[in-house]
């Protein structure tokens, strides 16, 4: 290893007949989660025979690989931000709270000081480096105004491994929703691929030759004109559940960027009370509900629950026609959505 002005050099020598794709490889032989891995072969840092490797490289024994890390920058630093929050669980290595609506979750443009990283610095909550700049901490996101259970990692070592269970599909993430219309199949599994909007760029869209993604859904009550599903998540796209459900034609009540006619969509002689619950929907009817994994470090397992927020029960009361949810403290129990746990 050697350290200059252009940042830190390792070479190591591949000791086994053959690797697994390079990004993987190195990832797995650094202890450095899949997206440095994939930033240093990007910009060229990773090179045998003094020449950069590609990321799909499978090197056999004896190649000598050599790393440039770039020289450290001056730590960023996040202003705090004071506002309330509910942890469901914290230890010294991760910390699981209930987001709320209208908390944006990492640092960006029109929100680079009132974010939930804002809000974790303002608390004092020590937070990992994390795998991309701006995002210390952050495992894995949940759109603004998707309320619901999101995993933190204190330190590098729980941020790598959580990554990694999530990469290997061993995170469940279960979501409720109410939707437009009845499904005809349940359960049922959503499988198309989701990429960037060619046009409209702040929103995704399925199309072909996108990211493979996979939804899993399931009904847990059927009212009038919307079903209550159980959603878990096979894949984790940026909203995967929104598109999915739209791209099936059961949008989620009350988004405003994947409804393709909300209401509008019921039978003209129906349409009143749908438009009634349209109108009780403050935001996207979408709430992370249910976290299943093994800890990190310790490797106890956790199984996290978060009921309905109360600024969506007036819409899901409305849906169900059945008033006494209104006063109900566990409306999802109630309506047996963790049945299948018991």
């Amino acid at each position: 290893m050697s350290a200059g002005g252009q940042g830190t050099v390792i070479t190591f020598c591949v000791a086994v007949p053959e690797t697994e794709r390079l990004d993987r490889f190195l990832a797995e032989q650094l202890s450095l989660s899949r997206t440095v891995a994939a930033r240093l072969i990007a910009e060229k840092r990773v090179s045998a025979a003094g020449q950069p490797l590609r990321a799909s490289a499978q090197l056999s024994r004896g190649t000598l690989v050599s790393v440039t890390f770039p020289a450290a920058a001056e730590p960023r630093r996040y202003a705090p931000a004071q506002r309330d929050l509910a942890f469901v669980f914290e230890d010294e290595h991760i910390a699981v709270l209930d987001k709320p609506a209208g908390l944006v979750v990492h640092p960006g443009p029109g929100h680079w000081d009132d974010s939930l990283v804002n809000v974790l610095v303002g608390r004092g909550t020590k937070l990992s480096e994390g795998s991309t700049t701006g995002r210390p901490g952050i495992v894995h996101r949940l759109d603004r105004d998707t309320s619901g259970l999101l995993l933190i990692a204190k330190t590098d070592l729980a941020h790598r491994r959580l990554a990694r269970a999530i990469e290997q599909r061993r995170v469940e993430r279960v979501y409720a929703a109410l939707a437009w219309g009845h499904l005809a199949n349940s359960p049922v599994t959503i499988e198309a691929p989701i990429t960037r909007h060619p046009r409209e760029r702040q929103r995704m869209t399925v199309l072909a030759g996108g990211r493979h993604a996979v939804t899993h859904a399931a009904v847990v009550a059927r009212f009038a004109h919307v079903d209550l599903l159980r959603l878990r998540l096979g894949t984790g796209r940026t909203h995967q559940i929104r598109v999915h459900l739209a791209h099936v034609g059961h949008p989620v009540v009350g988004d405003r960027e994947y409804a393709f006619g909300g209401s509008r969509r019921v039978t003209p002689s129906l349409r009143a009370a749908a438009e009634q619950l349209e109108a009780l929907a403050p935001r996207q009817l979408l709430h992370a509900a249910e976290l299943r994994l093994e800890h990190p470090v310790t490797g106890a397992p956790l199984a996290l629950h978060s009921e309905w927020p109360a600024d969506l029960l007036p819409a899901l009361a409305e849906a169900a026609g059945d008033a006494n949810l209104l006063a109900e403290r566990n409306p999802l129990q109630y309506l047996r959505f963790f049945a299948p746990d018991e």
